[in-house]
């Protein structure tokens, strides 16, 4: 059983649950828009991908993030899921992480985006 994240209550005024795709899709968007730093007892977990938009584009920038973003997926969510690539875009003050991977446990290949507004 998996609580919803961002965390919520159901219809029913009780905590929502969330199957395990949902569950995996909502590990790696924390995984995504955490900062390194920000959480006081995991001081290295996160990515740092929120900077992007502030950073200049270019095709280094891109393939470092690109790098950055996997190892990080990998190291903590490498029990979970096999990550096969990793696509940042950053438009103006929007910034769209897309992830290819498979979910271990099921073999399954899923391609997910997720956007952030800054």
């Amino acid at each position: 059983m998996h609580f919803k994240y961002p965390f919520q209550a159901d219809t029913r005024g009780r905590t929502a649950i969330a199957n395990e795709e949902d569950h995996i899709r909502q590990l790696i968007e924390q995984v995504l828009f955490t900062s390194i730093g920000e959480r006081v007892n995991r001081p290295t977990f996160g990515s740092n991908v929120n900077q992007l938009v502030f950073a200049p584009n270019s095709d280094e920038l891109s393939a470092t993030t690109q790098l950055l973003v996997q190892g990080a997926l990998q190291q903590w969510l490498g029990t979970l899921i096999m990550v096969k690539s990793v696509s940042v875009q950053s438009r103006d003050s929007t910034l769209t992480v897309t992830v290819q991977y498979i979910i271990r446990r099921t073999q399954q290949q899923r391609e997910t985006a997720f956007t952030r507004m800054l």
